[in-house]
């Protein structure tokens, strides 16, 4: 008798220190994005999580953080920060990254792009898989490209039809490529955070700004404090989520791979959502009583031309490396 009572100790202090080792394997992870909760940046975020939680059976879970909370609201730091291991994750568009990797900017250039196939052939093919080669030396890993999308301009001036209308706007813009930009069209750039923009807007600091519909004007109800758009599709930008490399190195493969099948399939979900936000978008902004302007070919030719000065001071900082295996997998595309 005294044998069972004291097996039965010794067997229920082994399943104490069973759970307590499960507890203590768990892990939370921190993800950190620039928009609000409401955009499909935070939606693909969140479904990352949904994801990983539900596959790990809770061995991995992640809490996302909007607004770029983690970095004090600066949106530039939150990748420099995963690098350096002070953040877990982060989903980020290239050109918050160009501070960090200048290379980042490719995406990005002035009139690359005139539809999805050609974004499609280069975030999801090897002219993507160049730019998460130069982020890992950061300390990055990327796990999946998601879609900002195509950035359009709006303002609460005038109409936007020719590069002309662009002179002397005070105009929001989002990092250093776009300054370089709307200095070729003639306007006054003032690089500002995505949480004080809003304001500015609403108070008149700035006259107006540049974004993508689906994933950031509508969510972001900027039509409430712009009147006028214009559909220009002048540069596109993609996010990715991505992981700290020692928090990565830190999982076994099998982790690894449930980290990047999950990240893989919340940035699917994201891209479609995004797309399918912006394909009904110009008609919902008129709606709500926007100004919409969607330019000839004619009138962007004339935009693309205003632009080049800043395509080729960006494409040399680039490399002609890289911007050529972009334009390569585009004509590819075509």
């Amino acid at each position: 008798m005294k044998f069972f009572n004291i097996t039965g100790a010794a067997l229920a202090a082994s399943l104490a220190v069973a759970l307590n080792i499960g507890a203590a394997s768990a892990q939370e992870l921190r993800l950190s994005h620039n928009t609000g909760d409401t955009t499909t940046w935070h939606k693909g975020a969140e479904r990352f999580a949904e994801l990983l939680a539900e596959r790990s059976g809770g061995d991995v879970t992640v809490r996302v953080f909007p607004n770029a909370q983690l970095s004090g609201g600066d949106q530039m730091r939150q990748a420099e920060m995963v690098g350096r291991g002070a953040l877990d994750l982060v989903v980020t568009s290239a050109i918050n990254v160009t501070p960090l990797v200048p290379e980042m900017a490719v995406f990005s250039l002035p009139y690359l792009y005139s539809n999805y196939e050609q974004v499609d052939a280069t975030t999801q093919g090897a002219p993507g898989q160049i730019l998460s080669d130069i982020l890992l030396e950061k300390g990055i890993v990327v796990l999946a490209w998601g879609e900002n999308g195509f950035r359009e301009v709006t303002n609460n001036t005038r109409p936007i039809r020719t590069p002309d209308d662009m002179r002397g706007l005070n105009m929001r813009v989002a990092g250093p490529m776009y300054i370089d930009v709307m200095n070729a069209l003639g306007a006054n750039p003032q690089q500002m955070q995505w949480g004080e923009t809003m304001s500015a807007l609403q108070q008149g600091v700035v006259d107006g700004q540049e974004n993508p519909i689906g994933a950031v004007i509508i969510p972001q109800q900027v039509y409430e404090v712009q009147k006028y758009l214009t559909a220009w599709h002048y540069s596109y930008d993609p996010i990715f989520l991505g992981v700290s490399k020692d928090v990565w190195d830190k999982f076994d493969a099998d982790k690894q791979t449930m980290l990047r099948e999950a990240a893989q399939e919340a940035m699917d979900y994201q891209r479609e959502i995004t797309r399918e936000g912006t394909a009904k978008g110009i008609d919902f902004l008129r709606e709500k009583g926007m100004e919409v302007y969607e330019p000839t070919d004619a009138e962007l030719a004339a935009f693309r031309t205003a632009t080049q000065p800043a395509f080729d001071q960006w494409a040399a900082k680039v490399g002609p490396e890289i911007v050529g295996a972009f334009q390569d997998a585009i004509a590819a595309a075509n």
